[in-house]
Formats: structure tokens, sequence, C-alpha cells
């Protein structure tokens, strides 16, 4: 009886991948969700890129962690809005990934639900290294409790937190990393999404661990492969999500 259900659930769990392109449509989600993911994901795209290059690329000066806390004391506001803009995205994710779950289900359930899952772990790992851009705003503050320790202590725990969450968010990134290569397996294998979009996020994920590991593993090399080694990302993500803003042709 056991083996049974297995096969039962595993070819019915399969079965989408021989099921026509026609019948297909009919189980993913409407043009309209579609175009809002997309729009989303661009949303997300720009975001990630303002608040980190922008905002925390203008206020931390490599190394030097007194210039790091005199930048952020005298952008307080700027600085938290990086941690809010931040926050968001992690918000605005929840609905794009919903959305791709749903597009990409009838290829194969148990792959689209494994995506689902990676990319979530990925969205709370980032959302709780937000902490650790909040720090810097307690041990560079007023407080009467701050007295025991020097300013220069104080300075470089600062930016000991923002080197941690660079480091957190090189972790977040090797769950989003696979989460693309399973999304792009799954876009190749479909016969609705370009598998030439899947191919590019495959490129993505691939890039996205590449980095983080490299980063772990060996710090100088990363050094070197950045920012080079985020262009298939920004490549791939964005074509995906322009392909989902502008809809599928004969799509309901």
């Amino acid at each position: 009886m056991t083996a049974s259900i297995a096969a039962s659930t595993a070819a019915s769990m399969n079965a989408s991948a021989d099921t026509p392109a026609a019948s297909l449509a009919a189980h993913l989600p409407p043009a309209w969700q579609l175009r809002l993911a997309g729009l989303l994901y661009l949303v997300l795209i720009v975001l990630g890129g303002v608040d980190e290059m922008a905002i925390r690329g203008a206020l931390v000066v490599s190394g030097d962690a007194a210039a790091t806390a005199r930048n952020i004391m005298a952008s307080e506001g700027l600085w938290r809005a990086g941690i809010a803009g931040d926050l968001l995205m992690h918000v605005l994710d929840l609905p794009v990934i919903v959305v791709l779950y749903l597009l990409l289900r009838p290829v194969h359930a148990g792959m689209a639900l494994f995506a689902t899952l990676i990319n979530l772990v990925q969205t709370a790992v980032l959302a709780a290294n937000k902490l650790n851009l909040l720090l810097p705003l307690f041990l560079l503050g007023e407080g009467a409790y701050l007295k025991a320790f020097p300013p220069e202590q104080l300075q470089a725990l600062a930016y000991l937190a923002i080197k941690l969450h660079g480091y957190g968010f090189g972790i977040g990134l090797i769950f989003f990393g696979v989460a693309c290569v399973a999304r792009g397996w799954l876009i190749v294998q479909s016969r609705y999404v370009p598998k030439l979009l899947g191919i590019l996020m495959g490129l993505a994920g691939a890039s996205y661990l590449v980095n983080s590991f490299a980063l772990l593993l060996a710090p100088a090399v990363a050094d070197k492969l950045f920012p080079f080694i985020m262009l298939p990302p920004l490549v791939g993500e964005t074509a995906f999500a322009l392909w989902l803003l502008a809809g599928r042709h004969g799509h309901r």
C-alpha cells in the first residue's frame, strides 16, 4: 500500500511534464498576477541596488571604522531608510515567491515547492541579518551606558557589525542561489517560459553560489570577483522580471 501511494504521488508530481501546453495554461496564474510579480521583482532589484550601493556604499568607508561611524551618525536618517528599504524588500519578496511557485508548479510540483521553501529561508536569514545594521546605531548613540567604553572601541564594534552583515548577506544568498538554479531548471523544462530565461536564471544562481562560498572560503578571491560576479544575476533576474511584467501572448 505504501509503495502504491508513493508511486501515485510521484506520478502526479511529474505528470505535468507530459501535459500539452494548452492544458498547462489552465493551471498557471492569471496574467495580472504575473505582471504584478514582474513589477515587484523589478522594485526588489532597484531597492537592492539603492540600499546596498547608494546608501551603504556611500556611508561605509572600507577599513576605516572612525570615518564610517562619522558618516553614519551624520546621516542617521539615511542609514535607517536603508534598513527600512531592505525590510520592505523582504516583505515584497513574499508575493513574488508565491507567484513563481504557481507559475512553475505545473512543471514539477516537488521542485517548485523546494525552490519556494529555500527562497523563504533566504528571506528569513536576510531579514534577521538587518539587526546587524541596527547595532551600529546603538553603539554610536548617546546612551549613558556607552560611556563605559572608549569611542574607538565603539566605532570598531560598529564597523564589525557592518562586516558581519556583509557575511550574513552572503550566507542568505547561498539559499537564494540554490532557488535560482532550481527555478532555472524548471523554466528550461517548461513549455511556456523561454528556455533562455531558464539558462540565465541558472547562471544567476551559480554566480550567487560562487560569490558566497568565495566570501566564506577565500575572501581575497571574492574581492577580485566582485562586482563582476554580480553581472549574470543582474541580467538574468532583470530579464525574467521583464518577461513576467510583459505577460505571455495568449494567456488569460
